[in-house]
Parts: C-alpha cells; structure tokens; sequence
C-alpha cells in the first residue's frame, strides 16, 4: 500500500470517528487539492451544518461530501424538488446531473439565491434530494467562452477526474527531503516588458509562474529549456500557478501541454477563460498574418481542462510543502497576486503579477495584506522615476475634452484598447458620460474580442468593484449594456459603413497595434485629419503603437485581401496620449504597495519594466525602505534559504 493510500486510510477512520453513528463514509479520495468524501447518508451531512466545517478544521484539509451513486433519487422527480427549494426569481436556466460524482450543476441568473444565507438553500437541497449542489451563474450577456468552456469541461468530466486524482496524490505525497532551500530562477520579463515567466524551486517541488510572449517580438519566448525549468523534461513541473490572463503571462501555456507536461495549472475562474479566449485568439492571429503558430487549437483545450480555479483568500495545497493563495491585483478581471508558504513556516515569497494599487472604476484595488512575506517579486512596468499617471479624475476629463473636440470637427475617436481590463474601464467611462450628458451620445463600436470579454466579465461580478457589481446584479442597472455599445460583427462590410457616417467611437483590439482590427481602423480612417487616435495604454517597445506614439506619421498596413503585401499610409489622424487609464500601478503605486505591505518584505525582485524603470525601481526601494532590492537579468537564480 502507497503512502497517500495509507494517508487516506487514516483521514477516513479519523472522519468515521467524528461522525455521529447514523452517518457512514464508503470512501474518501484526492481530487486535486481537495478531500472528496463519499457516503451514503449525503441528507444527514446536510442537516448538520457545521459538520464539514468542523472537519475540515480539524484534518486541515479542503472538503467536499458526495453522495453514493446508489443512493440517489431521480434526477427528474429531483429537479421538481429543487425547483420548488430554490425562490423562482433566482432565474434558473439550468439544471444537469452527474450520477458519476452525485453533483447536480444549477445554472442560475442570482446565484446567491441559489446558495441562500451561509449556504442554507444549497443544504435544503441536498437534504431534499441527496445530491449534491453546484452552482454557477448565467451570464447576463451571452458568452460563447463560458457556454464553451462549461460545455467542454462538461464533456471531459471523467478524464478530469482522473486528472484530479493523479495530481491529488501527487500533493499528498510523501516528502522525500530533509533539506530545507528556496530558489528562484527569472526565464522571462526581467529588464522588458514581456515572456513572463519564473520558476520556484524547493527540495521537493518545481513551480512555474506565468509563461507569457513578447508583444512585437514573437520570436522572443522565455528560456523554458534549462535544466530548472523543462530541460529536464516538462514532468519535472509540480504545477502551473498562472496570475492572470495577458498574452505576456499565459500566451505560451499551452505550450507546455505540447511539451509533454501533464500537471495542474492554477488560477482563478476568470482568468482560465480569458486564457481560453486570448490563445485561441493569438493563434487565429498568427494564422492571418502568415506566421506559423506555436502551438496547436488542441493544446489550449489540454490547459483549460488541467486548470484548477481557485478563489481569492482560500489557502491551497499545491505541493507537499507548498501552500498557494491568490489575492486581488486589481489588474483585470481575476487577475491574482499569488502567496507562496513554503515548508512548515520556512519561507515565503509573493509574485505580485501586474497589479493596480489604487481602486479603479472596474476592480478594487491590490491586495498586500499577508500573514508573512519575506521575498517579494514585484513587476516594475511604470516603476521609472518619472512614471508618475495622471489622476484617474483628471484622464477621463482629458478623454472626454478630446472626444468633445473630435465630435466637433465630426470626426471619430478610434482607441486602441486590450479586449481585457481598459476596454471595459473605457466603457464605464464612456457610459456615464454619456448618461450625465459630460459628451453628446453617440454609437460606441467595439471590435474585435471586446464584446465577448465584456460578458465574461459580467459572468463573474464577484471580481469586479463593489458598486460595480451591485448596479449589475442589485439595481439592474447593467452599464455594459447601454444602447450607445454596438458589437462591430459584421467585418469589412461594417468597418465601412461606420467610417461612412457621422461622429463615433471605436474601440479596437489590439492595444499596442501589432496587428488585428485596429489596423483595419488606420486603413480606413488613418488619413482623415478630423478624427484622433487616443492610446489609453502601456506601449511596449517594438510594437507599432509606440512608434507611433513617439511620432511616426508614416506606418505600413497590409492588404486585407493578400496579407502577405503591404503598403505605407500617411497617418494625418491627430494623435492622443492619456495617461491614467492603465492597468498598471504607476510609480508612486508601486512604492505605496511596498511602503504599506504588511508584513514588508526582507527583499524584493524588481522585474516586468524596461532596463531603466527596473533599476530605478530598485534603487529607490533600497534607499527609503532599507531592504535588499535587486533588478535581475534573465536566467539569474537566487537563493533566498
């Protein structure tokens, strides 16, 4: 008998042993990081419940009760019970039962409604019914990602349960080393902007952190063939900790699947479906423009089904002497600074991922409360000495006067916007001037994947601001639908028609114009003189977009119809720049973070900024703070124990 059988063997008497007698355990299982625990009395679990919480106090272990297939009633006379349980105006749309594990996955508009007061309406459920309840939320506007995403896992559920299975013993293993070290070795991102990647390394257990591309350098991928990373072939990887879902975080982790890896990726729920939707993207991308992709359509759907979403503040094992939590980064939409605790209280590093400190429109801000942090990698992106954005107040006001004055001249606004994160900010912003009547109202064109990541946002209001999320799901007030958003769908045919009538905005993909609708907008409108392109977000260097920002006034466009020509275009568009809408922390922001983190780090690896904003950075945390910064290079390892 294995060691984790005989681990198991031990849970499930210590479980029988605080169960009242009418209560019995058939089996108990890993499923990835959680204890699965099978019994035929699924109605009496419910009716005690403070039960699973005690048990998982005591055994220190994340729990979840499922009923024996054997003992489960209907599913048709089960979900006429659950339908007379749950309130109507909860909205269900769906419900689907899984004999296989005892779930019944109920698909609501309120979710809450669902799950009721401290969980109340989910235990009647199952007291009513046996099975066990879960719950998921209709999304307000229709998302071929989620449908997709929920329908591909949906197929895949019983090799994912053998998935979860392999990895549940594989965190539950025994640990084979008595030495106690912590390194870190940067494959990626440090001294640019870009092919994020790290790898966290222990006696036991190797951790990847984000595996993302080069914006305008596709060619430049992260050195994943060391020895600390898949040199030693990719099954030397314990696990995947993704932050969020940026092409420069996750463009390449489907990749890994290619290479032969075959473990866990964790994020949060969001973020595994904005990585489904931006790879499949940058591979659609990468055909379109001639270029061979990287990776397979097969190989993103390999990652979605090896992801186990975690939600902020759970506290996760993920190895067997690594315990993982996510926090809000205030980036994106489910965007995580990421907590490591190594060993029995040997060490801990945090990977800030991008984070925003300051509250925005859309998230709240940062996380950087820990129990304790000794290393932190923090990105760098705006953390040059002169890095300071305008305030939030003041950049929208600037927006709006530059709309204003284009409308005047009847002219249109295109913005180059990233699908997640600043199209929805712009939006926000957009509508509630509209509505206050700050500028006049008119058609608002998203192109590209704008439309689609805005209803995964609405899909997940938990992520998102406070207030936000009350207008969407209290008050009905849902801003992403206002009747001035109109979803461009309708290709070329449509681009012209809009460039034919009157004043409008465009917001477009991609944000740093390294291809996709955007460049069809500069074909269409690049030589007007009465319209403006606003850039409202970071410009990577080598892209398009910084180059025209810096004063290009002559760019190349490609032929719509033979991509593989190109020609210059006169850019006599007026050219804006308005700070203050990035997803980044600016300079102050970062300092701020560090300054108010608590506890403060010993050390803190400035990463993710060009050359002189790493350095910068660093030096100025040292002098103010009096700890051990440093701005590594690529392929450095430091050891922190």
């Amino acid at each position: 008998m294995s060691s984790v059988d005989k681990q198991l063997e031990q849970l499930q008497a210590e479980i029988e042993n605080e169960l009242p007698s009418d209560i019995t355990v058939s089996d108990v299982k890993y499923e990835g990081p959680e204890l699965v625990v099978y019994t035929r009395h699924p109605k009496e679990f419910a009716q005690n419940g403070d039960l699973i919480r005690k048990l998982a106090s005591k055994l220190r272990k994340r729990i979840t009760v499922r009923p024996d297939p054997d003992v489960l009633s209907d599913p048709h006379k089960a979900e006429e019970r659950i339908m007379d349980v749950i309130p109507e105006e909860a909205g269900v749309t769906d419900l689907d039962f899984h004999v296989d594990t005892g779930e019944v996955v109920i698909e609501a508009a309120k979710p809450g409604m669902v799950i009721g007061r401290h969980g109340s309406t989910l235990r009647e459920i199952t007291k009513e019914v046996g099975w066990t309840p879960e719950v998921v939320r209709t999304p307000p506007i229709e998302s071929s990602t989620v449908s997709n995403v929920r329908n591909f896992l949906k197929q895949e559920r019983e090799e994912r349960r053998d998935i979860l299975e392999r990895v549940g013993r594989q965190i539950h293993r025994e640990e084979m080393s008595k030495d106690e070290w912590v390194r870190i070795t940067t494959l990626g991102c440090c001294r640019e902007v870009g092919r994020a990647s790290f790898v966290l390394s222990t006696p036991e257990t190797r951790i990847l952190i984000d595996c993302g591309d080069k914006p305008g350098a596709e060619d430049e991928v992260p050195y994943l063939h060391v020895p600390e990373a898949l040199g030693a072939g990719a099954n030397t990887i314990d696990a995947v900790v993704l932050t969020h879902a940026h092409l420069d975080h996750s463009a390449l982790i489907p990749l890994l699947f290619k290479y032969g890896y075959d473990g866990p990726i964790y994020c949060t729920e969001p973020t595994r479906d904005l990585m489904g939707l931006l790879t499949l993207d940058y591979l659609d991308v990468a055909a379109k423009e001639g270029r061979t992709p990287p990776y397979e359509s097969e190989m993103v759907r390999e990652a979605i089904k090896h992801c186990i979403p975690l939600e902020y503040g759970d506290v996760t094992d993920i190895a067997p002497d690594v315990k993982l939590t996510f926090h809000n980064a205030g980036h994106i939409l489910g965007s995580a600074v990421s907590h490591f605790h190594i060993g029995d209280g040997l060490y801990n590093v945090a990977f800030s991922g991008d984070i925003h400190y300051k509250d925005t429109r859309l998230f709240n801000g940062a996380v950087n409360d820990f129990p304790r942090v000794e290393t932190l990698v923090l990105e760098s992106t705006y953390g040059g000495r002169n890095d300071y954005q305008t305030d939030q107040e003041d950049s929208e006001q600037s927006l709006v006067d530059i709309i204003n004055e284009t409308h005047e001249k009847g002219g249109k606004v295109v913005i180059p916007a990233f699908a997640v994160g600043r199209s929805q900010e712009i939006m926000l912003v957009l509508e509630e001037a509209m509505r206050s009547g700050k500028i006049p109202s008119m058609p608002v064109h998203l192109d590209g994947m704008i439309w689609e990541a805005t209803a995964i946002h609405t899909t997940y209001p938990e992520y998102l601001r406070d207030d936000l999320r009350d207008r969407i799901f209290h008050e009905d007030e849902n801003p992403f639908l206002a009747e001035e958003f109109n979803h461009i769908d309708g290709g070329e045919d449509e681009r012209q028609q809009v460039t034919d009538d009157g004043p409008a905005i465009i917001l477009s993909t991609s944000g740093m114009v390294t291809g996709g609708p955007i460049m069809s907008w500069l074909r269409h409108l690049g030589s007007d003189p009465e319209s403006t392109l606003v850039f409202v977000g970071y410009q990577a260097q080598g892209t398009l977009g910084r180059r025209i920002q810096t004063g290009w006034d002559e760019i190349p466009v490609s032929d719509p119809n033979d991509p593989g020509r190109s020609s210059t275009l006169a850019l006599k568009m007026d050219v804006e720049t308005v700070d203050g809408f990035s997803g980044h922390a600016d300079r102050s922001g970062l300092m701020n973070f560090v300054k108010t983190m608590n506890p403060r780090p010993e050390k803190v690896l400035c990463v993710h900024g060009d050359e002189r904003s790493v350095q910068d950075l660093s030096s100025s945390l040292y002098h103010d703070f009096n700890m051990r910064t440093f701005a590594p290079k690529n392929l450095e390892t430091f050891r922190f124990k």
